[in-house]
This record gives C-alpha cells, structure tokens and sequence, in this order.
C-alpha cells in the first residue's frame, strides 16, 4: 500500500520525544487562527483592505533593521523554531464545518492552507530577532518540495496538531519540516510528513535579505541538515534534465515510440493509407486531450496573504481540488492524495487577478492518477497571460483506471508526449518516497 506508517526517526531526538509524548488534546497549544493572528503581528499587516497600502509604507522604515551579512546574525539551533499548533476539530466542534467535506471527512485543501501559514511562522521563529517586535523580513514560500500522506482518511471529529522546524537553512532561503498527526484513543498518528522551502525577502517583497544560520547539535540534526542540502541538489539537478531544457532519454524516446506504434489504425493498411494521422484509441484508454478540466477564480481581497497578495495557500487549495474533481471525474470513483510534489511559486498573483487553472491528466498506472495543474493570471488591460505556478497530485482511486494515452508525432502532439512523460518522471519519483 501507498499509505505506510511516517517515518519518525527523521527528526531530532528532541522532538521526537516531543511528538510522541502528550496524549491529550493539548489545550495549550495555539490554534491555526492565532497563527494568522501573530503573522499579521509580526508584520505589521493591516486587517482592513482599505489600510493595506498605508502599512505597506510603514515597512519601508524597517529596512534599516535588515543584516548586511549573514554572519552578523546570531546562529539557531532546530529547536529555537520548533512550534506546535492545534486544529482542535474534535474539542471545539464549531470550527468543523469548514473543515467538513460531502464524503465527512476532511478537506485536504484546507490542511494545504493551513501548512502554508505554519511554514511561514516557523521561519518567523527562526529569524526573530530580540526587542524588534515587527520583522523586517518578508517570509513567502518558494517551494512545496513534497507532502506525503500515510492516511487515506482525515477525520473530522477528532483533534489534529501540526509540528514542525527550520531543517535546512541557506544565504536567503529555509527548508521547512512539518507533521501532521491526528488523535485517536488517546494517542496521536501520523497522518502525513510536509517540506516546504520558505525565502526571506527585503520589507518591500523585492530583494533577498538574509536569514539567521542554523547549527545543527546532535548526529541525529546534522543528519536532517546534510538531507536539506541533498534536497537542494537533488532538485537543481531535476529541474538540470528538465523536458524544457532537455530532450527525452533514449528509454522515453521509446516508450513514446511504442504508444505511437499501439495507437496505430492498422485498419487502413490494406488501403495503403497508413499515415501519423490515423490513429485509434487503444482497449480502456483515454486520449489525453480529453481528461482535462478548467477553472477559473477572481481573486477577492478577503483571500490576500499578509502583503496583500493572494495567499499561496489558497492557490493550493483550488489547484487542488480542480485537480481531485478532475481525478473523480476521469477515474469514475472517490480518489484519495497519497502526494503533492514539486510546487513551484513563480510569480505572485495580485488581488482583483483574474485565475485560470488547467488540469491535465498526464499519467496513469493501474490505480493511481497522475495530474499536473497549471495556474496562470490574465490581465484584462494588457491582456497578457503569466504563469504563477505549476502544482503535481498523485491520487489513488478505489479502482484501477483508464490508460491515459498522448497523440504524438505530429501537429500539437508532440506538447501532449512531454506531458506524459513529465507525468510519468514525478510518479515515479513519489513511488520511491513512499
């Protein structure tokens, strides 16, 4: 199965023993609306839409507060960002409605929320600096690495509370670790492992500033560490082979020979009339420019992030869900997320943007749905179209799944060919995380 236990020997002792310790629902603990609540603190954002531009000028003072170099900046240790928080969905029933989706379970889409706003205040944590209430920093996420769930389901009775720390830190960028576990019988389960890649930004959100630099302390810390830089390698050298700046290997360049060869109208042989034109769709297949799905979203400010962006985890949560609606209709069943991968943030998306999300189907084996969602704004005075950002899903459905098959060799073809095996390259990167 997909869905294995979390591996919780990757983290520090320290917290380790922090996690599996505590049973109870830890009334403690801050809750997701107290996260919102001190990063608007911490920057100084204003909760009213028509105040917005005003403390966006008050930031401009705190650049006198920015480090010139990273080693004038006292060092961290994991635990100086470690931070738990609660989503008590079982001890304060109220707050579960939003949380609730039709199947009574809960919306990943709004977890994905949720681990946007921890990662952002784990790096606040991490850079906070003593007698400086408002942080000159601008904190954004760069990057979800990967989620990987172990629980097919998320309940909606029963508490849940997120952990996590900086693991990895370079000049202007942290890598984020954060767990998901849920309480059943007293206990807390892991329900999935996240790492998020955060970049710190000058008051205005223009330039890089520098971050606070991290000593691990223990075998166990500077083993995370040393997997934070493998990370960054591993993902400079994937986006290195990328289809975009290189050809297929000799192994892709076949397969895709191969599904030309199988979609072949062998019918017309006898009429001599064979030609890359004459195609037909192989037994439980589908062509690939038939499992797509668009959307579009206006972006309101109630939806702004604490620079008055539109908050990235809203953007994840919509590419999601058009992707999960794109997987139940393509699969005909429920499907369920074993993981998200490779989401790259572009370019931000101002509020008032008009969103347009694209959903493809790119890959397919046995039960599992590969689907790439590719977000992009339209202007409507210049009408010009950008990217913001490209998200990855794995989805399993309760049932095995058409074949989803490119058309290529000719025409616009070729784009679908690229798609399948950028598809099939990122599935088969998740089949060796999990």
């Amino acid at each position: 199965s997909a869905y294995r236990l979390c591996i919780m020997r990757k983290l520090p002792s320290v917290l380790a023993r922090t996690l599996t310790s505590g049973t109870s629902a830890s009334p403690g603990l801050p809750d997701m609306f107290e996260v919102r609540s001190k990063l608007r603190d911490i920057v100084g954002a204003s909760t009213n839409w028509r105040d917005h531009v005003q403390a966006m000028q008050e930031r401009k003072a705190l650049h006198n507060l920015l480090a010139k170099r990273q080693e004038d900046l006292p060092p961290r240790r994991m635990k100086d960002s470690y931070l738990e928080v609660i989503l008590p969905l079982g001890s304060q029933p109220e707050i579960r409605e939003k949380y609730l989706n039709v199947h009574n379970s809960v919306r990943f889409g709004r977890i994905l929320e949720d681990l946007d706003s921890l990662g952002v205040l784990i790096c606040y944590t991490h850079t906070k600096q003593e007698m400086q209430p408002r942080s000159p920093l601008s904190i954004v996420t760069a990057l979800v690495d990967k989620i990987n769930l172990c629980q097919k389901i998320i309940h909606p009775d029963c508490d849940i509370k997120f952990t996590g720390n900086v693991s990895w830190v370079g000049k202007t960028s942290m890598e984020v670790k954060m767990h998901m576990l849920q309480l059943h019988d007293g206990d807390y389960s892991p329900v999935l492992d996240a790492t998020f890649v955060m970049v710190a930004r000058d008051p205005e959100n223009r330039r890089p500033a520098f971050v606070n630099p991290l000593i691990p302390e223990s075998p166990e810390e500077e083993e995370i560490f040393k997997q934070g830089e493998l990370n960054k390698l591993k993902r400079i050298e994937f986006n290195t082979a990328s289809l975009l700046k290189m050809a297929p290997t000799a192994e892709e360049r076949n397969i895709v020979h191969d599904i030309f060869l199988n979609t072949l109208d062998t019918r017309q042989e006898g009429k001599g009339t064979v030609s890359f034109q004459s195609r037909k769709l192989p037994p439980n297949s589908v062509w690939m420019e038939d499992a797509k799905l668009k959307g579009l979203q206006i972006c309101h400010p109630e939806e702004r992030n604490i620079f008055n962006r539109i908050f990235g985890g809203f953007l994840m949560r919509k590419a999601f869900e058009l992707g999960w609606a794109l997987a139940c209709s393509y699969g005909g069943s429920r499907p369920f997320i074993v993981s998200v991968d490779d989401i790259m943030f572009q370019k931000p998306v101002e509020v008032g943007s008009l969103l347009l999300l694209s959903g493809q189907v790119c890959y397919t084996e046995k039960n599992y749905i590969q689907i790439r969602v590719h977000s992009e704004v339209y202007n409507a005075n210049t009408r010009e179209h950008h990217t913001t950002n490209v998200f990855h899903f794995t989805f399993i459905s309760e049932n095995e799944v058409p074949q989803v098959v490119p058309k290529t060799y000719g025409g616009k073809y070729p784009i679908k060919s690229m798609l399948y095996l950028d598809g099939k390259r990122h599935f088969t990167a998740v089949m060796k995380e999990i």
